[in-house]
């Protein structure tokens, strides 16, 4: 009972703490945050906030990597799940589900990655966030590849659409979430898969 109650108050402090580094960013910036101003908002005293965190800079590093954590948790269980093979046909509504849940889980931390994500927030996250993208995604996909049908250099194909994601998924936070996750992840996979010259109606 007493190890529940630690935990309970420690999550609780953790908690304390982010929410008012998220405030504080979104207020001043990250490099204009001192400890004292984590301390005042969150309203702990100093060696409360040393016992969880070094400084800002590991309390940004720990946070990011949870978020990190959570996505690649999604991203392994479905595609163990999914169990694909490069024999298996893929369909884009089979990756719906997938889509859905990231996006429920960027909704959860919508506070948090709508700052580290906007003007104030961490150019370096937005860059890793990209890279996670890249590497713990779309690497998925490379089975499928048929070289003879690659119509453009592969690491510009996903420099393209790490971009595109990353601006959609900017887009739809700095929106307050006006769309579902099951709206926006229809609208990345359509995208994504039909191209935006196509689902734009467009005719060419």
């Amino acid at each position: 009972m007493t190890l529940k109650k630690t935990d309970r108050r420690i999550t609780r402090t953790r908690r304390m703490i982010i929410e008012a580094f998220t405030l504080l960013m979104e207020e001043k910036g990250f490099e204009a945050i001192t400890v004292s101003d984590l301390t005042e908002k969150a309203d702990i005293n100093r060696g409360t906030f040393y016992q969880h965190y070094k400084d800002k800079y590991d309390l940004l590093e720990q946070s990011e990597k949870e978020i990190f954590e959570g996505l690649n948790k999604i991203v392994v269980t479905f595609w163990h799940h999914a169990n694909y093979d490069v024999e298996k046909v893929m369909k884009v509504d089979d990756l719906l589900p997938l889509s859905i849940q990231l996006f429920e889980f960027i909704g959860e931390n919508y506070q948090f990655m709508r700052v580290l994500l906007g003007p104030k927030g961490s150019p370096s996250f937005q860059n890793k966030l990209k890279h996670v993208i890249i590497d713990t995604l779309l690497h998925r996909f490379s089975p499928f590849l048929k070289e003879d049908h690659v119509m453009v250099p592969p690491d510009y194909l996903l420099a393209y659409i790490s971009s595109a994601h990353l601006g959609l998924i900017q887009h739809w936070l700095e929106s307050g979430m006006d769309r579902s996750p099951e709206e926006v992840a229809r609208i990345l996979s359509q995208t994504a898969i039909f191209g935006p010259v196509k689902v734009s109606g467009i005719q060419i």
